[in-house]
């Protein structure tokens, strides 16, 4: 790609990294912008990334297809288990995230998102700055197609390497 030629990824195209019912489109890399990755995200039943915080990364969630469980504030308190019963000074809480939902987290802030159905969801997902979340992207599939339940060791050791801190447990059924 040069400066007066833009990218063209048609529906479909896209590298493609995948785990056991989760899979990962990588549309834009750190190759071909400055300012973001973007992803395509297929979020099986019962995953839950968990709530976690980034201290330079901002994030751009766009739902296409199903419904997430979506996190984006500090709650009153960080309790260390259930996300999903925050609730901000000013009374935000959780909400039900359908298609046509999106939801900016900028650098410093909890977020989480999980799939309560039983059916896959499909989000458009960009992170700025690249390349962190392809790298981390690349890594944490490979942990969670192992076959074996995840290795939650290896995943605390990989969100600390990508500007990750963890505040409740990933789920993966």
């Amino acid at each position: 790609m040069t400066a007066t030629e833009g990218l063209l990824v048609p529906p479909g195209h896209g590298r493609v990294v995948a785990a056991p019912a989760q899979h990962v489109t990588f549309k834009v890399t750190g190759s071909h912008s400055r300012s973001a990755s973007t992803f395509e995200v297929l979020v099986p039943p019962g995953f839950d990334v968990g709530a976690h915080v980034h201290t330079r990364s901002e994030e751009l969630f766009y739902v296409l297809e199903g419904e997430l469980d979506v996190l984006a504030f500090e709650p009153r308190v960080r309790t260390p288990d259930n996300w999903r019963t925050w609730q901000s000074p000013s009374g935000s809480r959780v909400v039900r995230a359908t298609p046509g939902t999106v939801i900016v987290v900028p650098p410093g802030c909890p977020h989480a998102f999980a799939n309560p159905t039983d059916t896959p969801a499909k989000m458009f997902f960009q992170a700025s700055p690249p390349p962190d979340h392809e790298h981390y992207f690349e890594e944490l599939l490979d942990i969670l197609g192992s076959g074996a339940p995840p290795d939650q060791k290896a995943i605390e050791a990989l969100r600390t390497k990508y500007d990750i801190e963890q505040l409740t447990p990933l789920r993966h059924r």
